[in-house]
């Protein structure tokens, strides 16, 4: 049946609001920028770059390609000047914000349990960060320490959620057949969507996201307790 899970990050292993959690990583990445950009022209800018980047559909260009041409241009920095501060800040001060997130119930018992199995075990988390904020909420989850197959991140993805084709790459990168994979999330709209590509999907309803008012379409559906029991069954 399945032999490769795929599992979210944000509210499905890591219990973290995007919604307020972005305005103190906004709040934070700006103040390296206070010397360069006024805070809220530089937010503007950055959320812009990061909808053109959601938004690209070129297989030739990464997700940090597509974010870089439309972030530089539009704050006028050379990338000598900009790629040292971004990577600093990644680095040393993204780190700091692990007090905006908890770690959930179960979440390292799963993934232990999921390779104790024998599955392979995909993060796919949407590639909007690099790969250094990934492995941060990585370690804030508890479940950095484990030999992924892959963990989706903007420097090596070429598209992003809801887009079906960015379950088309995980698929045609790592060799495998749609049948033979579940996605676990808790985001109707940018988890379910690997469906489109014939993923079957566990909906995780522990913080659940659905930005719509009809009922979304799973195969499966549960909390986390659920979903332990239900991969103990596979």
């Amino acid at each position: 049946m399945y032999k490769t899970l795929l599992f979210d990050l944000d509210g499905t292993l890591l219990d973290l609001d995007m919604d307020k959690f972005l305005p103190v990583y906004f709040r934070a990445l700006t103040r390296r920028f206070l010397h360069l950009m006024e805070p809220r022209q530089f937010v503007e800018h950055l959320m812009a770059s990061t909808m053109a980047m959601i938004g690209n559909k070129d297989p030739e260009q990464t997700n940090e390609e597509a974010f870089m041409a439309e972030f530089i241009p539009r704050i006028g920095l050379s990338r000598e000047v900009l790629l040292p501060l971004l990577n600093d800040f990644y680095l040393n001060d993204f780190g700091a914000l692990a007090g905006e997130s908890r770690r959930k119930p179960l979440a390292r018992e799963i993934i232990q349990y999921a390779f104790a199995r024998g599955f392979a075990v995909v993060i796919a988390t949407n590639p909007v960060f690099p790969k250094m904020a990934i492995s941060h909420r990585l370690r804030w989850a508890g479940v950095e320490d484990f030999p992924y197959k892959l963990i989706t991140t903007y420097e090596i993805m070429h598209f992003c959620k809801p887009h079906r084709e960015y379950y088309a790459e995980i698929l045609d990168r790592l060799g495998l057949k749609a049948e033979e994979c579940l996605m676990i999330g808790n985001d109707a709209q940018e988890d379910l969507s690997a469906r489109e590509v014939g993923i079957k999907t566990f909906l995780l309803q522990d913080h659940l996201i659905n930005r719509t008012e009809e009922c979304p379409q799973t195969d499966y559906r549960g909390y986390m307790e659920d979903l332990y029991e239900f991969i103990k069954g596979l």
